[in-house]
């Protein structure tokens, strides 16, 4: 069964989208940790991040650090946040937030909420900085 990152990918379920390419998707995380969360994907189905061939690894990488460059330069913060967790969906993904400090990668801390015209609004930002 398809995760629900590949839904999203594949536009079965509505997403922020921020960028895309041939091999690999990136879209606003809609429980986020700051303002700019965003989830960075391979659109190959796979589990886990090290499980990924070298070359799509690699790939991803650099993708990722386009989608941060573009965070970066459209919101306010003094970094760009790398976390890759991949427990709870089994989809290999990358997650960038925005931070100020250290403890706004905390995944225990509580998630944002943020409006639908929010987060198009960052999308918005974010995707002119690409």
């Amino acid at each position: 069964m398809a995760t629900i990152f590949t839904k999203i990918i594949k536009g079965e379920i509505p997403c922020y989208k921020i960028a895309e390419d041939e091999n690999y998707f990136a879209f606003l995380d809609i429980n986020p940790l700051a303002k700019g969360h965003t989830l960075v994907v391979p659109k190959q189905e796979i589990d886990y991040i090290f499980d990924l061939d070298d070359k799509t690894l690699a790939g991803l990488a650099v993708f990722a650090k386009k989608v941060a460059l573009a965070l970066k330069a459209s919101l306010p913060c003094k970094r760009i946040g790398v976390a890759v967790l991949g427990l709870e969906v089994p989809h290999a993904h990358i997650h960038l937030v925005p931070l100020q400090s250290e403890a706004d990668i905390n995944f225990s801390n509580p998630k944002l909420k943020l409006s639908k015209e929010e987060m198009e609004a960052i999308a918005d930002a974010v995707r002119s900085k690409m």
